[in-house]
């Protein structure tokens, strides 16, 4: 009966770490290029509609965590306008593993503007930046719109940002959400220019939204349900 219980209580232990770290997110918004000045804007509203929907977050730039020891705590990592290289060879292994053991990411703005030499990163964020005009106003073409992160908005929003056009964007990604450039000035990418997709990447799971350039975006309550649901899809809480 000792044995048992001793059992039952690691199952126990285990179940809850486990949990934990399904409604436990990371963060980071290390920058090595540009830094946005929203950044400060950005994680606070990040960590505060994370934690209205019971869902604990640590907010840091200190490469460090990327370890396996620190990553286990967490189900989904948030690149928040992080810029440049970022992480060295044994960071950049830590977080390979923890997507590859079924954990998720959400890159917001300039994640992909980050690690332009790593290819690995350049697949699991879906495409890298490559030029943008001045911030305006612009149409968005829901074309998902049964997707936890998109299901609260109609076929079209209007909304201001700066528009990110990529280079090497990714086949097989999920499109969410295009931009009509025929609604703003500056766009070099055409009819197809995505601007948030999804997809599952290694083994996990992985979310990008090419919004969040001003302190304004944060404050738009249909971005904020966006971000929320591309977190709750890289928890696999969908």
């Amino acid at each position: 009966m000792k044995y048992i219980h001793c059992v039952f209580s690691a199952l126990v232990l285990l179940c809850s770490s486990v949990t934990k770290a399904q409604d436990k997110v990371l963060i980071f918004s290390k920058t090595a290029a540009f830094r946005h000045e929203s950044i400060p804007k950005g994680a606070a509203t990040v960590a505060e509609i994370l934690k209205n929907a019971q869902i604990t977050s640590v907010h840091t730039e200190d490469a460090s965590y990327f370890n396996a020891d620190s990553l286990q705590q967490f189900g989904a990592i948030i690149f928040l306008s992080t810029t440049g290289d970022i992480l060295n060879k044994d960071q950049k292994e830590a977080f390979q593993t923890f997507i590859r053991s079924g954990k998720g990411f959400v890159g917001i703005h300039a994640a992909s503007d980050t690690e332009h030499n790593w290819p690995w990163y350049g697949g699991l964020v879906g495409g890298y930046f490559s030029s943008h005009p001045a911030v305006q106003e612009a149409k968005i073409d829901v074309i998902e719109t049964e997707h936890i992160s998109t299901s609260h908005l109609s076929k079209i929003w209007w909304h201001k940002d700066e528009w990110y056009d990529y280079k090497d964007v990714q086949p097989g990604l999920h499109i969410l959400m295009k931009l009509d450039e025929e609604s703003y000035q500056g766009g070099k990418m055409g009819k197809f220019h995505p601007i948030a997709w999804f997809q599952p990447y290694d083994g996990g799971r992985s979310f990008y939204t090419g919004l969040g350039h001003t302190d304004e975006s944060f404050d738009v309550l249909n971005f904020q349900k966006h971000i929320l649901g591309g977190v709750k899809y890289a928890l696999g809480k969908e």
